[in-house]
């Protein structure tokens, strides 16, 4: 456990904050009081919905998290951040059969771990001035291969490995690192999953994420499915490769 914080009064930045799970958590974080969000996406006028609905609390700014230029243009501009919320993700249909198997799994990988390693990277010091909170919007496919989602699956795994990095170097910082490992969200991105994966809405995962947060939960399972996938993946991590593997074998 950590020490638990607080989202009344904070200032927070989300990546892909216009749609799916990072809508989700930018409201969920002005409905608990944060004083300020920077909502980010790649075309800043898909945000400015939520600008006109909370007034200025709500800051839209261009972020490509796969552009280092801009990536280092926000930390410029959002000195004030005490919450960094890496959500960005990138995520294509594919299987290894696929002949373009090794460029999808180089975009992938782009924005999942690359990108949260340089949002790491230039907004570290900020963080620790403001003795902040560092989230990381993971998979529970990085714990354990789905077979549908192979690329994706190794590029939340590849996050989930920074996340635990970044523990360990901030560790006595004042800074506070939370892994979040949602099963299927009812997103865009899900919606080709097996009818075997039960879907939980974006605002109740996000609402469950601020809660494990506040509470001080290192690791965050925020929906049923993951509440169980991850007390099974704790006690056998093999019967969880194969649980995986079955549900995408099993009838639709």
């Amino acid at each position: 456990m950590q020490e638990s914080t607080r989202f009344e009064g904070s200032v927070a930045l989300v990546t892909g904050a216009n749609r799916g799970i990072g809508r989700a958590v930018t409201e969920a974080l002005l409905e608990r009081g944060a004083k300020k969000v920077y909502a980010t996406a790649r075309d800043v006028q898909t945000v400015e919905a939520l600008r006109e609905r909370h007034g200025e609390r709500v800051v839209p700014l261009r972020l490509d998290v796969t552009d280092a230029e801009q990536v280092a243009a926000v930390a410029r501009t959002a000195t004030d951040v005490d919450v960094l919320v890496n959500n960005a993700g990138a995520f294509e249909p594919t299987d290894l059969a696929d002949e373009a198997i090794v460029e999808v799994a180089r975009r992938e990988m782009e924005v999942n771990y690359f990108g949260a390693l340089r949002m790491l990277h230039a907004f570290r010091d900020t963080l620790v001035r403001h003795r902040g909170t560092l989230v990381y919007i993971g998979s529970a496919a990085g714990l354990t291969n789905v077979p549908l989602q192979p690329t994706y699956s190794a590029s939340k795994a590849a996050q989930h490995s920074l996340t635990q990095a970044s523990r360990a170097s901030l560790a006595g910082r004042g800074v506070s690192v939370h892994g979040v490992y949602p099963g299927p969200v009812d997103t865009d991105m899900t919606k080709d999953l097996p009818a075997a994966f039960t879907k939980t809405p974006a605002p109740a995962v996000a609402h469950a994420i601020l809660d494990g947060i506040e509470a001080g939960e290192e690791d965050v399972f925020p929906d049923p499915f993951a509440v169980a996938f991850g007390g099974q993946f704790r006690s056998s991590p093999k019967s969880v490769e194969k649980q995986m593997a079955a549900l995408v074998t099993s009838p639709a």
